[in-house]
């Protein structure tokens, strides 16, 4: 088939199908250590800080500080379970395993095949989010209605994030250069995205800096589903989330068009 053929727009169901019962069969096999590894971290953060600082900081804005670290930990949670698994996974199925090539030999395009790992890994990330929230119920957060929502907020927010990996698997060389986006660009975003401290605390250009963060849109979607919806600032953090996952799709689709096709 032409590369012109492969590269072409097109969404089968039959597609997402299958791709999704591959993953759910090898998250069968690994649950326990991708689990692992996407909640416990979080949950380290949420014990560290909420109940080690929360003994200094009693409350931020009227909320006790455990609450707010906990509500904000669900940001965290979702960028480590999707933007890692969006790098990692992606590279070594296209370099190492080959998976990719095997699919593409299919009716499949790169187009459904980033849109069907992408929504998986952000299907996780919406579930895994939702740990810190339930850890935090034991220290007195109270349970509401909108908290429903939470993994939808993780879901949209996830899959930005998982495009992002799978946009950074496609321009690197090697595996290990992934090391470098996690300090120089993860990293910040969880610790200036309003998790532990306001970003009111910070100097001015970062607070500015920090409303382009797709985790700090994450945070206030999450603590407004937990202690009441703010409107239209939620609409304005929906659409900015949204408007984050459609552009990494755009880059991640374009870079593995041409990693695996061009």
């Amino acid at each position: 088939m032409s590369s012109s053929a492969k590269g072409a727009k097109r969404y089968e169901w039959a597609t997402f199908e299958g791709i999704w019962n591959r993953e759910l069969t090898l998250f069968k096999r690994y649950w326990l250590s991708t689990t692992s590894s996407s909640v416990i971290q979080p949950v380290i953060y949420l014990l560290a800080f909420g109940l080690g600082v929360g003994t200094l900081v009693t409350e931020v804005g009227g909320i006790p500080y455990v609450e707010f670290v906990g509500t904000g930990s669900v940001a965290t949670a979702v960028l480590f379970a999707s933007a890692f698994p969006g790098m990692f996974n992606t590279y070594v199925r296209r370099v190492f395993q080959r998976t990719y090539d095997a699919l593409l030999a299919a009716p499949v395009t790169v187009d459904e095949l980033a849109l069907a790992e992408g929504s998986w890994i952000a299907a996780k990330a919406g579930f895994y989010g939702s740990f810190p929230l339930v850890v935090t119920m034991f220290f007195g957060l109270t349970p509401t209605w909108g908290m429903l929502l939470v993994p939808f907020v993780g879901f949209l927010t996830g899959l930005g994030f998982a495009f992002f990996g799978m946009w950074v698997s496609a321009i690197i060389k090697t595996i290990d250069e992934t090391t470098y986006v996690t300090s120089i660009v993860l990293t910040p975003l969880f610790l200036v995205a309003g998790t532990f401290f306001p970003i009111s605390n910070l100097p001015s250009g970062l607070q500015v800096a920090a409303h382009f963060n797709p985790l700090y849109h994450c945070v206030e979607l999450v603590r407004d589903a937990c202690f009441g919806w703010e409107w239209p600032a939620d609409l304005y953090h929906v659409l900015f989330l949204a408007g984050f996952a459609l552009i990494t799709w755009f880059v991640a689709v374009r870079r593995l068009r041409a990693r695996l096709v061009d």
